[in-house]
């Protein structure tokens, strides 16, 4: 006698215990690269180093993310944003002051917290991919992005800057964007804070003044 199949039987089943076990693990692999990645350097670290950090199999790191590299830009984008939801740098609540901002003054003050807020959290493997672009190849193109992507953030703040008062005359918007995506590089945080023990208060105050000294008419 032929069975008919249950439909609910191709259902597929969602087990919020299972999500969040594979949470759990896709957070200590992204957790034990990046520590492993500015520790070790990017090429001297390997998947199965990733993996026995992580305390998983070596194929599951595989599984999640494909390739190192894929896993690197996944260091960064959670380096940056703070975790991994995928909400846009610019949209996070604590980028909103700089579009909030009424004056000039308080637009700069409030980028150069968030350029400290994300160099205590990106700025080392921003250093271990800077340092890997030039040798490793396919890490140039994470690099390009990521400098890219800082140029872009650059413009549109420069743009909502430039709406909010006048410029310093030798500066159109393109060359102010240069300008600030020269200042919002992590590898300040790295130099001040890190190298030389710059309390962030401090360092977010020296890079406020900085911009401010650039940017806008004295």
């Amino acid at each position: 006698m032929g069975g008919v199949k249950d439909g609910r039987s191709r259902r597929q089943y969602r087990s919020p215990l299972r999500e969040e076990s594979a949470r759990r693990t896709r957070r200590a692999i992204v957790a034990a690269a990046g520590e492993l990645f500015v520790l070790r350097g990017y090429a001297a670290t390997s998947l199965a180093d990733v993996a026995a950090a992580a305390g998983v199999a070596r194929p599951t790191v595989f599984a999640v993310f494909g390739s190192k590299p894929a896993l690197l830009r996944q260091v960064l984008d959670e380096a940056l944003a703070g975790d991994d939801a995928p909400v846009p740098v610019a949209d996070r609540p604590w980028f909103r002051p700089v579009w909030e901002a009424t004056t000039q003054g308080e637009l700069l003050d409030a980028y150069a917290r968030v350029c400290t807020l994300i160099g205590g959290r990106a700025a080392p493997i921003f250093e271990t991919v800077r340092r890997a672009a030039d040798t490793a190849g396919e890490v140039t193109d994470v690099w390009n992005t990521l400098q890219d992507n800082r140029r872009k953030g650059a413009a549109m703040v420069v743009e909502r800057l430039a709406h909010l008062g006048p410029l310093r005359p030798e500066l159109d918007l393109r060359r102010a964007t240069d300008v600030l995506w020269v200042l919002n590089d992590p590898a300040h945080y790295n130099a001040l804070v890190i190298q030389c023990g710059w309390p962030e208060d401090s360092f977010r105050q020296w890079l406020a003044a900085r911009m401010r000294d650039a940017l806008l008419r004295s």
